[in-house]
């Protein structure tokens, strides 16, 4: 017996029939059937799962059907499918090979964002013959499992077990980083709206950062002369590394939600100060993006007035911490004023205040804004700051205590040159100072001036009616882009680059940023799936990035004789995790190719 679909009268409708087969007259082999039960249209059972007269006819050969109605007429005895293969001397199917099969679920996460569509979408718009969207998925694919050069990752093609892109010239790779560096504000729009749609992504608040990345060259790129005679920079150029490597580096601006999920990038050349991002990087990513009103987070190094005036003026709002250093001396008296702050504990008090100033906006013309102040101590705070400055402090100390056995070269006079009075400084030749005058050099003064605001953090706001606390905790989220960073040169290995010219530069960035929002997706599901995101929860509980892609590349089947394939390390606890989080099954049993394919299709991601 079995279960069959059939029309009747144009309507696909279930049966249990039982077949038999037997010989006609002329002695041909017949097979005629019998109708056991009619169990009705399709529609009636269709649960909206794929393949869902596939899974029907299978659960009833287990013996466990999906339609309570046939279980009357199943085995007592649960039919289990025997595997015999036989393999002879020479065959190639005598030496296991295992292929990866975790790209399926990352394609699917593509499908999901649109991203996929938006790619084929363009495509059909233009002339070209080659698998754009191919070779795009081979980018992303390798970012992720295997993170190579843009020649290795070609290569990598055969790794799948079914090989993403059928043309081997691997040129058109190069070709395809320009098509993504043509399209990116639309495929970017397209992940914005998709997850808008599929996570209830808000963007009511939006963080901002920039990092930068080196090159293996110790040449930075020059500037050149466009022939409107206007100047085109070099992207490549040197500047002050995060990393602290002397080579030439790319600025790369970051915006992320507050779920933590990056939202746009933006590159500058490698000498552009931070501040100087934002303006351009919120105009070509966020202000035709985002139409609704957000907060934009950015720390001092992007805090300006420039910037400030620029969200203004598009009803938008911003939360920034702001140098106290740098600030007016009545703004410091005030924040060293115990008067009204709030005392938490004796390891934290905040207090606030709503002033207006005059400030001047790009454009150069003066105006008044009315923002809130607030500034916190935190023992947590200076105890860092006292380790950070430890090496310095020492180093005046031992000076005072002992200047006579103390000498201090032309380098770390340079260090310490802010705490010493300027005119018994000799800076033409830059010599030792005789150690027997260093005890009159020192400007107390001046380091008791900085010292004294160790702990105290200070932030401004367009938003006078938050509360105090809730202007700290949604400014310290912004530490959550630190991470994107770190995945981003970790685990997807983002630099050192091994492509050169400007628009493969930031498609490689942009690759990136898809990988990492992928990254991110699945540890959000695995937050979902252990119980929702509460706040006392780290925002990548169950599995950080390094488990996650570790657990990726061992999802991998092996082809056991042309048609049938078996799955392998299915029982890896941080396999099993992703899988769950997704609601994904894998039972015990070899797979057809088709099997494989109905397997990813089931996949639900949103």
């Amino acid at each position: 017996m079995f279960v069959e679909c059939y029309k009747n009268h144009g309507v696909e409708t279930l049966r249990l029939v039982e077949g038999k087969s037997g010989t006609s007259k002329n002695g041909k082999r017949t097979v005629t059937k019998r109708v056991i039960l009619t169990l009705g249209p399709l529609h009636r059972f269709d649960d909206g799962k794929p393949d869902y007269v596939k899974r029907l006819k299978q659960s009833f050969v287990d013996g466990d059907p999906l339609i309570d109605a046939l279980l009357p007429y199943c085995s007592t005895e649960n039919v289990r499918k025997q595997y015999k293969f036989t393999f002879n001397a020479g065959d190639t199917h005598c030496f296991g090979e295992t292929k990866l099969y975790s790209h399926c679920l990352i394609d699917r996460i593509l499908e999901e964002l649109g991203v996929n569509a938006t790619i084929n979408s363009y495509k059909s718009f233009s002339k070209i013959k080659y698998d754009v969207l191919g070779l795009f998925r081979l980018l992303v694919y390798g970012r992720i499992l295997n993170p190579a050069s843009k020649a290795a990752t070609f290569a990598q093609n055969d790794d799948y077990y079914d090989p993403i892109v059928s043309s081997d010239y691997m040129y058109n790779i190069y070709d395809t980083l320009d098509f993504i560096h043509a399209h990116k504000k639309q495929i970017i729009t397209r992940l914005n709206t998709k997850l808008m749609q599929q996570t209830g992504r808000k963007n009511s608040i939006i963080y901002y950062d920039v990092t930068n990345f080196y090159f293996e060259t110790d040449r930075p790129d020059e500037d050149v002369e466009n022939e409107d005679g206007t100047i085109s920079k070099g992207i490549r150029q040197n500047g002050v590394s995060k990393e602290e490597r002397k080579l030439p580096i790319v600025q790369m601006g970051l915006f992320m939600d507050e779920n933590g999920i990056p939202v746009s990038i933006e590159i500058f050349p490698g000498n552009t100060l931070d501040h100087l991002t934002v303006d351009t990087a919120l105009s070509k990513n966020i202000d035709d993006v985002v139409t609704s009103r957000f907060l934009f987070v950015a720390d001092r190094g992007i805090c300006n007035y420039n910037t400030i005036c620029h969200l203004l003026d598009r009803n938008k709002g911003y939360i920034m911490s702001k140098s106290i250093l740098k600030s007016k001396t009545e703004e410091k008296d005030w924040i060293l004023k115990p008067d009204g702050y709030t005392i938490t504990s004796e390891a934290f008090r905040y207090k606030s205040r709503v002033v207006r100033k005059t400030v001047t906006d790009a454009k150069g013309d003066k105006r008044t804004i009315t923002e809130k102040a607030v500034v916190y101590w935190s023992k947590k705070f200076y105890d860092k700051q006292m380790y950070e400055n430890r090496s310095f402090i020492e180093i005046l100390k031992n000076i005072k205590e002992n200047p006579n056995g103390f000498r201090v070269s032309a380098s770390r006079v340079k260090e310490l040159k802010k705490y010493f009075k300027k005119e018994l400084i000799n800076i033409e030749t830059g010599e030792a100072v005789d150690s027997t005058k260093l005890r009159s050099l020192i400007d107390d003064n001046a380091v008791d001036e900085y010292c004294k605001f160790f702990g105290y953090y200070q932030i401004v706001t367009s938003e006078l009616d938050m509360s105090d606390t809730e202007v700290i905790d949604k400014y310290h989220q912004l530490t959550e882009i630190e991470n994107q960073f770190r995945i981003m040169k970790g685990s997807l290995e983002g630099r050192p680059f091994w492509v050169r010219d400007e628009d493969h530069i930031e498609a490689h960035l942009l690759i990136c940023l898809i990988a990492l929002i992928v990254i991110r997706i699945i540890q959000t599901k695995i937050v979902e799936y252990k119980g929702g995101k509460e706040k006392d929860k780290s925002w990548e509980m169950g599995l950080n990035d390094e488990r996650i892609v570790e657990a990726l590349k061992k999802w991998t089947v092996e082809d056991m004789d042309g048609n049938l394939f078996r799955m392998h390390n299915i029982n890896n606890d941080d396999l099993q995790t992703i899988l769950n989080a997704f609601h994904v099954e894998i039972p015990p049993k070899f797979f057809t190719r088709l099997d494989l394919k109905s397997l990813k299709k089931s996949m639900k991601i949103f």
